[in-house]
């Protein structure tokens, strides 16, 4: 009978707990709805804990432009050819002057204008992602052999809602191509645990790819602007052009923040098509979203 009791009462407050978490994630999704209506943007949102496999989404399977948030799986492919033994993070690149590109985002062509210029892989990687430098980036998919190849290793891994169809230089041909480069929220933050738990990446080359999305020195008032200091997150952010009728095609950051338990949850805001010319207002919804997300789960 105290067993019988006992089961009873365990079923009874799992059952109490469960409600509570699901009443809590339906005021967070809320609280984003609210969020995203500030701004007249198409708004895609998704939240994985990673520990406890809580989802939450928001126009989750909508199709988004990527921008430079594609360089984080550009990346985890060049790591994964490391894992491999194809390349080596001290293996030197030759870099051309045709490889620095120019009238566009690019430190290191700033740095080495001229090319003719011998960097270790894992300074181009730090640069493409750490700076979101576009000439590092396309450095990297000829090295990878393509936005295609990159596209496949991505099936490979399972991920499927997202495709990589084209390069920062064919990005900047024309406004539309940049489209062709879409994720799901839902798949991307997919992509985020496998890479934070470890299932694609040896040990080292993922704490190398953690430390350099930590380092992340673009969006700082994005994913990052409203949380506690000293907050570890890793990101990568992405950001577009506004076309000849005055359309943003992309603001975005998609990361993993630590939180103060050790937690790691995902978080993936993408906003596009929008008029909006007050670059701090989106960004600011971008914190605002992060910060209900780090309420919601420090609170649990």
């Amino acid at each position: 009978m105290k067993s019988a009791l006992a089961l009873t009462a365990t079923i009874f407050l799992s059952t109490l707990m469960a409600h509570d978490v699901d009443a809590q994630n339906a005021r967070l999704r809320d609280e984003i709805a609210r969020i995203t209506a500030s701004v007249s943007a198409d708004v895609g949102v998704a939240v994985l804990n990673m520990d406890t496999g809580d989802t939450l989404t928001l126009h989750g399977r909508g199709h988004f432009p990527m921008q430079s948030v594609f360089k984080f799986p550009l990346a985890i492919m060049v790591l994964h050819e490391v894992d491999k033994g194809t390349l080596a993070l001290d293996q030197k690149i030759h870099l051309r002057k045709e490889d620095m590109l120019l009238n566009t985002w690019s430190p290191m062509a700033e740095k080495y204008p001229e090319g003719n210029v011998d960097l270790a892989l894992s300074e181009i990687l730090r640069y493409t992602v750490s700076q979101s430098d576009n000439s590092g980036c396309d450095v990297l998919f000829r090295l990878m052999g393509g936005p295609k190849k990159v596209n496949d290793f991505l099936r490979g891994l399972g991920i499927t809602q997202i495709t990589i169809a084209a390069t920062e230089t064919e990005m900047h041909q024309a406004w539309p191509v940049q489209f062709t480069n879409w994720c799901e929220p839902v798949a991307m933050v997919a992509l985020l645990k496998q890479f934070d738990r470890g299932n694609i990446l040896s040990p080292t080359s993922r704490e190398f790819l953690w430390k350099i999305m930590v380092e992340t020195s673009t969006g700082p008032k994005r994913i990052k602007g409203l949380l506690p200091e000293g907050t570890v997150v890793a990101h990568k952010t992405g950001t577009g052009d506004y076309n000849a009728e005055g359309v943003l095609g992309a603001m975005n950051d998609a990361g993993i923040i630590v939180l103060p338990g050790g937690s790691h949850v995902a978080v993936v805001v993408y906003i596009s098509q929008t008029k909006e010319k007050d670059i701090p207002r989106l960004e600011l919804v971008i914190a605002q979203i992060s910060r209900v997300v780090y309420d919601q789960y420090t609170k649990q």
